[in-house]
Parts: structure tokens; C-alpha cells; sequence
């Protein structure tokens, strides 16, 4: 039988994105109702492996008027870091390589001499994917998905997604104007990583002229050719949404940094590439506007605020049912636990035949295929 919950602990991981406090306060709360005491980990797992950092010493106890008053902030309570992966931690030896080693059996080393009982951990494929490398260990843990995103599989969606596209929404929308008023061509530059969902969503709210998505490999020349069509039907300026790993048909994704040890490749640089490539093409003034870590920061939306304290709360729902090693995952009509070893290392990405880049396609926006 397994043992009542006393104490649980929760981290993040990953990218920040809107919504995170939402998603610690709902936890907190929904334990404490309870009678669960409940702890922060700074910085994903940083807490635990460098105590010292920290003048709380890396683990403190969340109470409710630590979370009072932070389901409207943008970031995380906790902090959080997406380097250092327990599963692979970096270690630098003494003739100055580097070697990984896995540090998990220190996390539960540390949630058995503190007593802890269980773990949330909210974070992206990376973070469910540790996870779920914690729970097949013996540890009690519960996930919770965080991107912007919006590229984990078995969910509706995920908290952070609808922030992002909103913000990059309104950018589109002031673009419009300038662009239009210097006959130019504006290329905007969106996170995302290898799915194009904020892309293709505020490309298609924002009136952009062209979308550029991972899931589908580009020909400059069909962007070329639409931006054409609408100078004859004098409409001198084009908006062209790039998501940051699109690629060309005949080229690859661009990564502005070599990948370190425990530390996911950076892409960007595609929108500037796009642009000076169109400038060139059509003669046109073109300019590129990478929206970048924007998209991250903020206050999360009234929707991304609901999901947030959905998942939280549910979190501590699926523990107090006896539930391990699962995902909390919106469905349509509530929400869903998903084992992690089906969700760990698989991503969501665009599907093609979805209503959503249809809708783009019957409005007549260039996907560049």
C-alpha cells in the first residue's frame, strides 16, 4: 500500500514561461488543504546539488503567504535553469575534461533524508523526461508541462503557449502599420524550437502574409512569388512570420550555438537569413524583428492563468489519488494522467493535415511550399 503523503517537494526546470507562479501557488494551496507541508527546489535541481548557492539553503518551505499574490507574475517563484541534467550531469575532472555522470540517486538520497514524499516537477520534454527517469528510481513524482511552445505531446495545451502568441500577436499588429507606411517587408523572428505552433497561430491572428514553420521546409521563391503578387495588387508590404527552426528545402536549421554538455542547442538567426534573402530577391526594403526571449516574459493571459492553476492543482489531485509516474494533461473536457514514459522525448509537432494550417492555406497565407 502506499504510504500517506506528509511533505512534497516542487521544481522547475527548463525555460521560464508565464505562468509558473500560477502553477506553484495551485500546488501549494490545493496541499495545504490537505495537510501536506510543502517546499521549493531553486533552480530545477540546483537546490539540492549546490546548497551553498543559496541563502535558504537551496530548499525552503512554501507557505501560503509565500505564494500570495503571484498568480499575475510572469517568471518563477523557485527559479529555474536549463542546464545540468541530473541524468547527465557535467562534471569537470581534474586534467580539465568533462565527463557526465548521473546525480539522480543524490535526489533521492536527499528527498529520503528530509522526508520529502513526492516531487512535482513542472518543466518541458526535458524535465518530464528526468522525471520520469526519477519515478522509474522508486521516487513519487508527478508531472506538470511547461512551454511556450507547445510541443509536448498528450496534452490540449500547454501553460505559457497562449501568452506568447498573444504578445506576438499585438507585435504583428503594430508592424502593420509601419511596414504599410515604408512599402517594406517585415520578417518576424518567433520562438519555438522544432514546432511551429506560435508561428502559425500569431501568424495567422496577426494578418501575416507568410509563415515559415519547421514542419514544412520552405521555397524562398514561393515567399518571393506571394510578396510579388501583392505588390501588382498594390499592396506594398508584406508581413513574413518566421518560426526560429524553419529551414529551406535545400538548407538546414540555423544553431547560433554549439551545443554544450547538458545544455539543448540554441537555433535563430533564420529570420535575419529570410529577410536580407527577400531584400535581395524582390528589391524591397526588408527588415527582420526577432521577438526572442519576449515571447517568455510577462504577465501570463486570463487562459494561460486558468491552465496554470489547473495543472497545479491537479498535480496534487493525481498524488493524493495514489498516482505516480503520470503527466497532468488538459484534455477538451478535464484533464488527463498520462504515464511520462509516454510523453519523455516525444514531441507535438504541426500536424499537416490540421484545421488550423488549413485555415492558413483557405485565407490564401503563403507557407512557403
Amino acid at each position: 500500500m502506499t504510504s500517506p503523503i506528509r511533505r512534497v517537494a516542487i521544481c522547475t526546470g527548463g525555460g521560464d514561461a508565464p505562468g509558473l507562479n500560477a502553477v506553484i501557488r495551485a500546488a501549494t494551496i490545493s496541499a495545504q488543504r490537505r495537510g501536506w507541508e510543502v517546499y521549493g527546489i531553486r533552480e530545477g535541481f540546483n537546490g539540492i546539488f549546490f546548497p551553498e548557492r543559496y541563502a535558504d539553503g537551496g530548499v525552503f518551505r512554501l507557505t501560503r503567504d509565500r505564494v500570495r499574490g503571484i498568480t499575475h507574475l510572469g517568471g518563477t517563484l523557485l527559479g529555474t535553469t536549463n542546464k545540468g541534467n541530473p541524468c547527465h550531469f557535467p562534471l569537470k575532472m581534474p586534467d580539465g575534461t568533462i565527463r557526465e555522470v548521473d546525480r539522480t540517486d543524490e535526489i533521492l538520497e536527499f528527498f529520503a533524508k528530509r522526508e520529502l514524499d513526492a516531487l512535482i516537477s513542472v518543466g518541458g520534454d526535458g524535465s518530464l523526461t528526468i522525471a520520469n527517469a526519477l519515478a522509474e528510481k522508486g521516487l513519487r513524482v508527478v508531472g506538470v508541462p511547461k512551454t511556450i511552445d507547445n510541443d509536448l505531446d498528450k496534452t490540449f495545451t500547454t501553460f505559457g503557449f497562449d501568452s506568447a502568441v498573444a504578445f506576438a500577436t499585438e507585435c504583428l499588429d503594430r508592424l502593420h502599420s509601419t511596414a504599410e507606411s515604408h512599402q517594406r517587408v517585415m520578417v518576424v523572428e518567433v520562438m519555438g524550437r522544432y514546432a511551429g505552433w506560435i508561428a502559425l497561430h500569431a501568424g495567422i491572428s496577426g494578418s501575416a502574409h507568410a509563415i515559415l514553420i519547421p514542419e514544412i521546409p520552405f521555397d524562398l521563391d514561393k515567399v518571393v512569388e506571394a510578396i510579388r503578387t501583392r505588390d501588382f495588387h498594390n499592396r506594398m508590404y508584406s508581413l513574413v512570420m518566421v518560426a526560429e527552426g524553419a529551414a529551406p528545402r535545400d538548407g538546414a536549421r540555423l544553431i547560433t550555438a554549439a551545443a554544450e554538455t547538458g545544455h539543448a542547442e540554441r537555433l535563430g538567426g533564420m529570420g535575419e537569413l529570410v529577410s536580407k534573402a527577400l531584400q535581395e530577391r524582390t528589391g524591397k526594403d526588408s527588415r527582420c524583428v526577432v521577438l526572442g526571449h519576449l515571447l517568455r516574459g510577462g504577465s501570463p493571459t486570463s487562459f494561460d492563468r486558468l491552465a496554470a492553476l489547473r495543472f497545479g492543482a491537479a498535480a496534487v489531485r493525481a498524488l493524493d489519488e495514489g498516482f505516480s509516474g503520470v503527466m497532468v494533461a488538459l484534455a477538451v473536457n478535464g484533464v488527463n494522467y498520462v504515464p511520462l514514459a509516454e510523453v519523455a522525448g516525444r514531441m507535438k509537432g504541426v500536424p499537416l493535415d490540421g484545421d488550423t494550417l488549413q485555415t492558413a492555406r483557405d485565407l490564401g497565407i503563403c507557407m512557403g511550399d
